[in-house]
């Protein structure tokens, strides 16, 4: 085990002539990861919180719109959006869904009007039905069902209630001055003073 050990560590450990240009290296690298980290507020979306959508300004018309509707007063995004059959699926789900998320908005190509995704259709059925089944005694609902693709098939909840709980308000264009909570910027007050100054 120990010959194993001293393998693994001579097979890590750079030559002598390059280990001062690795640890810098690292060290660089590392400091970006953990800026990356920061200036994204990465560990807010761990929580529940709805104003955590609001880091990108493209989800503004979903918040504005939830907050203004009845949902506001039992559920957050993450009880209708993100799977709760179990944590492991929960969060699996939270980290794709925000790496495709923050893909897209870091390379610019978000849409206008933004749509829900195959996934994200059957995730956001399985709530409706989840919460409100006690209601759903004895009435013949047809959603939730999926095909060998993981597409949902049949009625969904809102084929009958569109206006729940987003509205038929759903792009940046229509609401342009939508009040939703900004998050306090992640630029450190002496890099923001050393770039006015130098305008």
């Amino acid at each position: 085990m120990a010959k194993r050990k001293n393998r693994l560590i001579n097979w890590l450990e750079p030559p002598k002539g390059w280990r001062w240009p690795v640890i810098v290296v690292t060290g660089i690298v590392t400091g970006l990861a953990l800026f990356a980290i920061h200036i994204s507020r990465a560990p807010s979306y761990l929580s529940d919180k709805p104003e955590t959508c609001t880091n990108c300004h493209i989800m503004a018309p979903q918040y504005a719109t939830w907050s203004h509707s009845a949902h506001r007063e039992w559920t957050h995004c993450n009880d209708c959006h993100v799977p709760h059959n179990n944590v492991v699926s929960k969060y699996y789900f939270k980290a794709a869904d925000g790496l495709r998320h923050a893909t897209i908005f870091t390379l610019r190509r978000e849409p206008q009007v933004i749509r829900i995704r195959h996934a994200g259709i059957g995730v956001v059925q399985q709530n409706c039905i989840r919460c409100h089944d006690s209601l759903l005694h004895g009435f013949r609902y047809f959603g939730g069902e999926s095909n060998q693709y993981g597409e949902v098939t049949g009625r969904r909840c809102w084929d009958c209630h569109r206006e729940v709980p987003h509205g038929r308000v759903n792009s940046l264009t229509s609401t342009p001055w939508a009040r939703v909570p900004l998050p306090p910027s992640p630029v450190p007050d002496w890099l923001r003073s050393f770039t006015e100054t130098n305008k």
